[in-house]
């Protein structure tokens, strides 16, 4: 094995040593008050009981896929023996990335909260270093994933003079990824469910109701919630970026092993490892980037947001120079033009989250003018946060088609000549790649926003004063805007990450023919199946617009986006409805909580959510899984070609106006209870808080669940792709 790859375990084992030195530094801070301490306590239990609640339904499920998975390998032959393993595994480290991270959060909260009695500076600190546990955590353990599997298989498949070695351990990684989706999925929208439930209870019985602040401790489901922000917006988009990040690099790996097959062996080799050595580099530039985070008290919002941005941007600029290095350094061809690709895949994701946040921060127009319909009620709030989050979504969606179009083009050296079609499909890999390099710092702006919402929760309902509440507030409001970019930008990654994975659909579709149904010699569009390329599949499986299995796919992949999100918002309300039912009950049965002399019994709501995630979250998911299968049986390659791009073009607009009208109505909120249009309490705030409600499930729940539902539809039809070769119907 060359030198430079063992740079891919070293980030792995550095990313993660620093994360156990973030954590071990925050745990040695004070926590505070007795009260807090006790507040911090209840947070940690539910979200412990929560998790394992749902591991234990995740096991199941698991173990069911796995025993499908192996009897596709050992009893029909038409999936690699190796896939089972790769699926456990990658469930595996998703899970456990969560896990470290939620623990994490759950632990850094109280402590942030006692930091902000000091300064704001310490809290920002504290808060961005315990969110880059998770951030460190996740591109730690993917790196170790991808590393042993790849000593594995490189050790165990024997070689061949052709190229088809690196083919077949890249096909084989790259269903690692499923377990990942699978994973992600049940974490991202279970958690989404908990969170919103908990979240819609608390607000509409306390704030809207009964008039009392958000985090009051006289408020039953105020615990729940504070949980629900870490099963949701830790766990889940850990879980969720962790396969994204897998997916870029594999998918990317896989492509580069098809583009530069009749390269040499050693050409061949660097292209693979290429996307593995830009995320290693990329995970060292964000520790690096991490100690760059600190501001000065008194800061403004846009100071705070710059303070987290110089650390993020700073990397960014890093992670191109030696991209360029590393790329000159194992000598690929055109090595200048996929640079480019790389270049366009960081602008593109830098681009997503200043749209993202341009939209959804309260500092700019589109949140005050949300802000400012509340005058004429919660209607008008929720007008306007629809035509805003629908207006967000076309800037993404021009950056992801400008960055599709010049990543392909500088990757082929602007030609559009079918010959050039694999080394355009790695540039367009190689921009996700590239999008998602510096993870490590960005996954840790994202996992902060929650840690700063439970800092100040903490404060309130320990009653901490209004300096320091000032200060969590502050870094709650730039949590909420973190937290929308971060849902944008992986979403937008998704977008990339997708049609990488739909390019190595077709790859596994040759490999299919060559390696498990041993027909090399099959005839695809004239040409022997083992020397066939990318074009000749196409022609063979006529994935055109004139095939009605073409156009049925696509229809049934814009069902499953609708089908999928009005699933998760309904599931929401269900919980939420029994959620506001528990919070009213205890307001009128036990005496004396309003007055702050009874105690509301917090274990009770957290009981709900968690029962209400546990059972609402089983058939969106199963959806999500079989859907791929059914189309592949009756509909073949051709079918499922429709469904992936159905799935990947609306999902991703859907996904964008969800959690952009989401995030702006949350920001409204926050900015009428800064003062503005008559403050807290008044009724423009009780209109916002209306408006809020309603975006909870877009932004928490249907929305990021969408970009897993993209990817978790491609990687299981990636896995299944032996059934629709073999056994479909038409």
């Amino acid at each position: 094995m060359p030198l430079i790859f063992w740079l891919v375990p070293f980030s792995a084992a550095l990313a993660l040593l620093f994360a156990y030195g973030f954590f071990r530094q925050m745990m040695r801070q004070d926590e505070g008050t007795d009260m807090m301490k006790k507040i911090a306590e209840h947070v940690r239990q539910g979200a412990s009981a929560y998790l394992r609640q749902q591991y234990k339904v995740v096991i199941v499920v698991f173990l069911i896929i796995t025993v499908i998975f192996s009897i596709l390998a050992y009893g029909l032959g038409v999936q690699n023996p190796w896939v089972p393993f790769a699926f456990i595994s990658g469930g595996f480290f998703s899970g456990l990335a969560g896990f470290f991270g939620m623990k994490a959060a759950t632990y850094a909260s109280a402590r942030v909260a006692n930091a902000c009695r000091s300064s704001l500076n310490q809290g920002l600190r504290l808060a961005f270093r315990s969110g880059a546990v998770m951030g460190l955590v996740v591109v730690g353990l993917v790196l170790v994933d991808i590393s042993v599997w790849f000593l594995i298989l490189n050790h165990f498949i024997p070689e061949t003079a052709d190229g088809w070695k690196l083919m077949t351990i890249t096909a084989v990684m790259l269903t690692f990824g499923m377990g990942a989706s699978t994973q992600a999925l049940f974490a991202r929208v279970g958690g989404g469910i908990y969170t919103k439930a908990a979240d819609v209870g608390a607000d509409l019985v306390g704030k809207v109701e009964a008039g009392i602040p958000e985090d009051d401790p006289r408020n039953p489901a105020t615990i729940a919630d504070n949980v629900g922000d870490n099963v949701g917006d830790v766990a889940g988009m850990g879980a969720d970026l962790f396969e994204s990040f897998a997916a870029s690099i594999l998918a990317t790996a896989l492509l580069g092993a098809a583009a530069f097959m009749g390269a040499g062996a050693e050409m061949q080799f660097n292209a693979v490892i290429a996307p593995m050595l830009i995320a290693a580099v990329g995970t060292l530039l964000s520790i690096a980037g991490v100690f760059m985070v600190r501001t000065k008290e008194g800061a403004t919002q846009k100071q705070l947001l710059h303070a987290l941005g110089f650390g993020v941007n700073v990397s960014a600029v890093l992670i191109v120079i030696f991209a360029f290095l590393i790329l000159y350094y194992l000598g690929l061809p055109n090595y200048f033009g996929i640079w480019g690709s790389i270049v366009i895949g960081l602008l593109a994701g830098i681009g997503i989250g200043q749209s993202t946040e341009y939209f959804t921060a309260s500092a700019y127009k589109p949140t005050q003018r949300i802000a400012e319909s509340s005058k004429t009620g919660a209607a008008t709030v929720i007008i306007s946060g629809v035509g805003t989050g629908l207006i967000s979504a076309a800037v993404p969606l021009g950056i992801i088609v400008v960055a599709i179009t010049l990543a392909y083009s500088f990757a082929t050296g602007f030609s559009f000549h079918t010959d050039y079609l694999n080394f355009g499909l790695y540039g367009i890999g190689v921009a996700a790649v590239g999008m998602l390099s510096t993870l490590g710092i960005t996954l840790a702006t994202d996992a902060y926003g929650p840690i700063a919402d439970n800092a100040g929760g903490n404060a309130e309902m320990c009653g901490l004063g209004a300096e320091v509440r000032k200060r969590t507030d502050a870094l709650d409001a730039l949590g909420n805007t973190t937290a929308a970019t971060g849902k944008g930008f992986a979403i937008g990654s998704a977008a990339l990450t997708a049609l990488a994975l739909l390019a190595s659909y077709f790859e596994e579709v040759r490999m299919m023919f060559v390696k498990f149904l041993d027909m090399p010699g099959e005839l695809i569009n004239g040409v022997p199946a083992i020397d066939a390329a990318f074009i000749d599949f196409i022609h063979h499986y006529e994935i055109h617009l004139m095939n009605p299995k073409v156009i049925v796919g696509i229809f049934l992949g814009v069902m499953s986006v609708f089908l999928f999100s009005g699933m998760t918002m309904n599931a929401v309300g269900r919980a939420a409805q029994k959620m506001v039912e528990e919070v009213r009950c205890q307001f009128r049965t036990i005496e004396g909580i309003l007055t702050g002399e009874g105690q509301p019994d917090y274990a009770r709501c957290v009981a709900i959510a968690t029962k209400g995630a546990q059972k609402e979250m089983l058939l969106p998911s199963l959806v999500a899984l079989l859907i791929p299968v059914i189309v592949g049986l009756v509909f073949g390659v051709a079918g499922i070609t429709g469904l992936l791009v159905g799935t990947i073009s609306s999902g991703f607009a859907l996904a964008i106006f969800m959690a952009n009208a989401g995030g702006a109505w949350d920001n409204a909120k926050k900015y009428v209870e800064e003062g503005h249009y008559g403050g807290k309490g008044s009724e423009n705030h009780k209109a916002t808080v209306i408006g809020d409600t309603v975006g909870d499930p877009f932004k928490d729940t249907s929305g990021p669940s969408l970009n897993i539902l993209i990817k978790l539809m491609v990687m299981a039809s990636v896995v299944t792709v032996g059934v629709a070769v073999s056994y479909s119907l038409l």
